[in-house]
Formats: structure tokens, sequence, C-alpha cells
């Protein structure tokens, strides 16, 4: 029986199951355009200027796709730098936590905003700045010592913070050449949480804003969440811009562009039980292709199981492939018992996914593909022993 998939919950398109390599990242280009067309309308509505982070998501070949709707990203090493100059055709909004004598020339070649993340890193580094051929514009990262995210790994505002400048580092005056100021204090956040955040930033940090030309809210906007409320998002962005009139407004999500376009496709490759408990063994690896299943905790929707055990029901904790004790997360339940061959498929697994993955214990990397408007398979990329080999030395 040829077997298919609904790659998209809410359509009737199918792919042949056995056309999709195992394992394998599969993006849905009308998913991706759906999360695009909103985000260019945040955008345009509440003028301000919304770029890509390429920390939660850097699939290049679709940046032609990208590129349609927002043109421009954001930074936080050298190699994306490059990857934003050399693909996305910008210049960089670069930050990151240090920068050295060897790596700055290259991030100001690639860059159009530095933003740095002490006063004496920007001391350091900001008469280099006036030597380059561009106008580099300057900013400094703040620390509000205040987030509503509750996950340390993920909160930058926690006591002894190494990221961003607090209130207690800042006096009544910026020094000269500093041109923004910049924050990232969400992680898939809502727009209540970052109005909590802005009334927090204008009483500690509102008698500088006056002095800089623009004003970077950072990432974890997830504006293309359903239950995510994008009018009252609006209305803060415009009701912040009409007290600020003298600022540049810019927002840097990155799961907001990839949230829920597509899927990580694997199958079972073995069945064991030990005390009670089934294991369905994959060729896919939590700790190298889904780490934030581990770190964050949480754990992803399978298509078709139950997410919750179904007391009578055939229930399995999903194994990974590597030797890590620890590589595997469950339980869920299915309406019948799973076989050796059978296709396990991981919702919403293109951000922080991608980006995130190794080779540890030399496992198979997924191969990555997109399925296009044109309801073609296309792959972007399939991975080799040379790919391993190659990384080792």
């Amino acid at each position: 029986m040829q077997l298919v998939i609904f790659l998209t919950k809410n359509s009737i398109k199918m792919i042949e199951i056995n056309k999709v390599p195992s394992p394998c990242f599969v993006m849905e280009e009308e998913l991706l355009r759906n999360n695009l067309s909103l985000i260019k309308s945040v955008k345009d509505r509440a003028g301000v200027n919304i770029i890509l982070a390429f920390k939660a998501y850097a699939m290049w070949k679709s940046f032609p796709i990208i590129r349609e709707y927002i043109p421009c990203s954001t930074a936080s090493s050298v190699y994306e730098a490059q990857l934003a100059y050399e693909e996305m055709g910008s210049l960089a909004h670069t930050f990151t936590p240090a920068y050295t004598s060897e790596n700055f020339p290259l991030f100001m070649r690639y860059s159009s905003h530095i933003t740095f993340n002490s006063l004496s890193q920007f001391d350091r580094f900001y008469p280099e700045t006036l030597k380059h051929s561009h106008k580099v514009s300057c900013g400094l990262r703040i620390n509000p010592e205040y987030s509503t995210v509750e996950t340390d790994l993920y909160n930058p505002a926690t006591p002894g913070s190494r990221l961003g400048v607090s209130l207690d580092q800042l006096g009544d005056k910026l020094p000269e050449g500093l041109e923004g100021l910049h924050f990232h204090t969400l992680c898939e956040s809502s727009s209540y949480d970052l109005e909590k955040t802005l009334e927090v930033i204008e009483q500690k940090f509102g008698h500088l804003l006056s002095q800089v030309k623009w004003f970077n809210m950072g990432g974890g906007h997830l504006m293309t969440r359903k239950d995510y409320d994008v009018e009252h998002l609006i209305g803060l962005l415009q009701s912040f811009k009409a007290k600020h009139p003298n600022l540049e407004i810019i927002m840097e999500p990155g799961s907001a562009f990839a949230w829920q376009t597509g899927v990580l496709v694997s199958t079972v490759v073995d069945i064991v039980e030990n005390r009670g408990i089934k294991t369905a063994i994959l060729d896919v690896s939590f700790a190298c292709h889904m780490p934030d299943c581990l770190e964050m905790p949480y754990k992803p929707h399978i298509r078709g199981a139950y997410h919750e055990p179904v007391q009578g029901l055939p229930t399995y904790r999903m194994g990974g492939s590597s030797c890590l004790s620890g590589d595997f997360v469950g339980e869920w339940s299915f309406d019948e018992p799973l076989l050796i061959g059978d296709k396990i498929i991981f919702e919403d697994m293109i951000h922080y996914t991608i980006v995130k993955t190794t080779m540890f214990n030399g496992i198979s990397h997924p191969a990555i593909a997109l399925w296009n408007k044109s309801n073609q398979l296309e792959i972007y990329r399939e991975f080799s022993y040379e790919d391993y080999k190659t990384r080792m030395s």
C-alpha cells in the first residue's frame, strides 16, 4: 500500500512518504509565506523595521523567498554576518557578547549596525568604526534586569547575567558615538510580555531614549503563533513610536519566521522494552537534532499520536539514535502498535533545530528539503560521511 503523509494540516496536499529521505527536515513554502506575509504586515502597519535573526533560522537556500518580504537580518557571529551579506544581500545588524581585534574588522565589513555588550567594548572598538569605508552605526545592549521568561537557560536578565549593561553602569548621558540602544529579554513571548518590558525600560532608561536614533527590541516576539495578539502588538508599537518620534524601531524575531512551517520525518528502526516501558528507537537523535527538547525541556507533538498517554492504547517513548543515555523523550500513545519501518513525524521542527544540530557520535545529519509551491519536494541538502569526517579534523 502506498504511504502518504499530509504535509500541511489544513490542506489536501499529500506527498509520497517514500520520496522523503529519512531522516529529513521538510519545510513547506506555503506555510513560510504565510508567516512572512503576517510579519511584513506588522512591519508596514506599525511602521517598524523587522529583520530575521539567523540564530533561530538560517536555511539560506530559502532566502530568495524571504527577501520578497523582509530584506535584512541580524547576526551574532562573523559567519552569520557573512551569510547575511552573501545570501540575504544586505549588511547585518550585529550583536555578539564580545568582539576581538581579530574578528572585529570582519564584523565591520559585513555589518551596517554593531551593538556592543559593554561600555569597555564600545570604548575599545568604536574608534575603529570611524576608519571604516562604510558608515557603521554603533549601539549598546542594555539589561533592564527584568524578564517574563521562566526558563533560566533562555533568560538574559537573571542576576549576574553577562548580557547587557545595567542602569547602575550608565549615567545621564551616553558616550559620544552611540546611536542606538538594544535589549533582548523575550523568548517565544507575547505582546503583553513586551508591553510589561517596555514599561520597565522606560522607567529605567527612558531618559536615554532621546539621545539615540534607533531602538532595537531584540527577538522573542512570536507574532505568528495562533494565539498571539497581533493587533495589540501593532497598537503598542505605534504608541511607543508616538512617544519617541526620534527613534527607528527595530525588531529581530527568529522563531516567528519559521514557526510551524515544517516537520522532521524519522523512521522507527527498533522497538525495545524494559520493565514495561516500550521505546521506539528512531533514526534521529534528540541530543543531535532536537536539542531544545532536552534543554528547555519540552515534548514535541507527533503527527497522528496522542500527546499524552492514553490508558489501553499502545504507548511508547521515543528514543534517539545516539549512545547518550538520556537521548529520549516520552511518552505518546498511538491507535495501533508501532512497527519497525513506521514513520514518526515531529511537528514544528524548523526553528532552533537545524541551526543547533550536531554530528555527535557520528550520527547522520537529517537531509534538508522544501515542499515548494509547485507541490514538489526540493532537496536542499543531503549529508554524507565526508561532512562528518571533515568536521573532525
